[in-house]
């Protein structure tokens, strides 16, 4: 009976000993003497590595030359426990089978340390890395429990459109989608490219935001949320800016502000909470390697209730302030990741939720407040990272929501259909969108976004 492949997390949780076994994976490191070999294999099932021990005598150097860093093998042995620390278990090697080959002259992962600006080069091969293995399986855990933890609460999930023909944001910053010729394309009687000859009939984009069609789908099953690619044509190298990024954007009928306020707290302390329990051994790697303070910094998030407050109190608190801030800060102003930091690190010394904003910096659906110049808007800010959640309550009323778009200069004609919902059977409803690698980036403690995603896409750069 020929022996099934196991993975290299199940042999290290193993109690059942003295028994055969198969193993595949890449060889991180091997070392020895003349008498055995000590083999480190990883097949991505855990950031541990399983160690195979080759008799010398059964396998001389001749056999193992091809057992280099970076190649690819099948171990057949038996389990046993083991001799030296770091593992309780180890597999006696009786077959070992290269099932690919790596130059050790060439291959780039050798058993060194090398920078994360060198690894982005090499993005097809990093994932092989301690570092990068944590992050990817991070990144798993969290988005199954996105889905988890909306399916528990009577959520749906809905596909939203990655082409569309209008601007959430309104910020016109967008990847235009075309299939009209780069040379000559048709142009209309004033001189302009005439996108009626397009594919589509009308100028179109890769979305912003699924938002806008999440509210569609609010209006008739209750409570959905979207969870898709969205993208922005910002020219931004910062470390907090991708142009192709990942949203989580839930939208709830007969939620006001702070319905929507209570949702978001309740999701981010599960989402974290849930990191902590499935992923110890990697979050407790990114600790010691990267980030001491990262175990204490999610605990603090689910220990603490956050501390709601408007935007005025928070102008107040930020004028007031004994540190010298580079951006000033006047009621009107949008907040900078600083203010926003001061708040969580130094002030509250706990997550903030900041409500109530004036309505010249934030976008055309919100609802406004009675006092005409503040609107029911609201962001979650985080230790470290500033703003994760922006949210609000959506304006439900036509004839306001008419108002803000004509102030904004937001097209009716392109938005006839977001009308509708307030014209037939209008609710009140709110909703808020989070960025899924700003929140990766939280939970893994790593500082530049562009390493939270497999294959960064930013300004001059759309490799692999």
């Amino acid at each position: 009976m020929s022996v099934r492949r196991s993975s290299v997390e199940a042999l290290l949780a193993s109690q059942e000993l003295d028994r055969e076994v198969l193993v595949k994976g890449w060889v991180r490191t091997r070392r020895g003497n003349k008498y055995v070999q000590f083999i480190a294999v990883n097949d991505g099932s855990t950031i541990n590595n399983l160690q195979v021990v080759a008799d010398a005598e059964k396998f001389p150097e001749e056999t193992l030359k091809d057992v280099a860093t970076g190649a690819c093998v099948a171990v057949r042995g038996t389990l046993v426990a083991s001799q030296g620390k770091g593992q309780s278990v180890e597999i006696q090697a009786t077959e070992i089978e290269v099932l690919g080959k790596a130059d050790p002259e060439t291959y780039p992962l050798q058993k060194k340390g090398h920078s994360l600006e060198f690894l982005r080069e090499i993005a097809h091969l990093r994932p092989r890395t301690n570092t990068f293995g944590a992050v990817l399986r991070l990144r798993h855990a969290l988005a199954f429990a996105v889905h988890q933890y909306f399916n528990d609460r009577g959520f749906f999930y809905v596909h939203t459109p990655i082409i569309t023909g209008s601007d959430a944001e309104g910020a016109g910053q967008m990847f235009r989608v075309t299939t009209l010729p780069e040379q000559n394309p048709p142009l209309n009687e004033q001189g302009q490219v005439d996108y009626k000859e397009d594919f589509f009939g009308k100028a179109t984009n890769l979305t912003v935001s699924g938002q806008l069609e999440g509210e569609v789908t609010a209006m008739a099953l209750g409570k959905v949320y979207t969870f898709g690619p969205t993208f922005r044509a910002e020219n931004s190298n910062t470390a907090r800016h991708l142009a192709e990024f990942w949203m989580i954007e839930p939208e709830m009928a007969f939620f006001d502000l702070h319905d929507n306020m209570d949702l978001a707290e309740d999701f981010l302390k599960y989402l974290v909470r849930y990191a902590l329990e499935k992923c110890p051994a990697d979050l407790q790697f990114l600790n010691d390697q990267y980030d001491k303070e990262l175990l204490g910094r999610l605990q603090f998030v689910i220990d603490n209730d956050f501390q709601r407050l408007t935007y005025t109190e928070a102008v107040e608190i930020l004028k007031s302030a004994k540190q010298k801030f580079e951006f000033p800060v006047d009621w009107g102003t949008d907040l900078q990741s600083e203010h926003e930091r001061y708040l969580v690190e130094k002030h509250f010394k706990k997550p903030v939720i900041l409500t109530n904003y004036p309505k010249d910096i934030k976008a055309f659906y919100m609802k406004l407040d009675e006092d005409g110049r503040t609107v029911r808007a609201m962001d979650v800010l985080f230790p470290g990272i500033g703003e994760i959640i922006g949210g609000s309550q959506r304006e439900e009323d036509l004839g306001k929501l008419q108002q803000r778009m004509q102030e904004m200069h937001v097209p009716e004609e392109d938005l006839w259909w977001y009308l509708d919902l307030r014209r037939f059977g209008s609710a009140p409803h709110s909703g808020f969108g989070l960025g899924f690698e700003r929140l990766v980036l939280f939970v893994t403690g790593m500082t530049n976004i562009r390493d939270v995603i497999p294959f960064p896409r930013f300004p001059k750069n759309a490799e692999f």
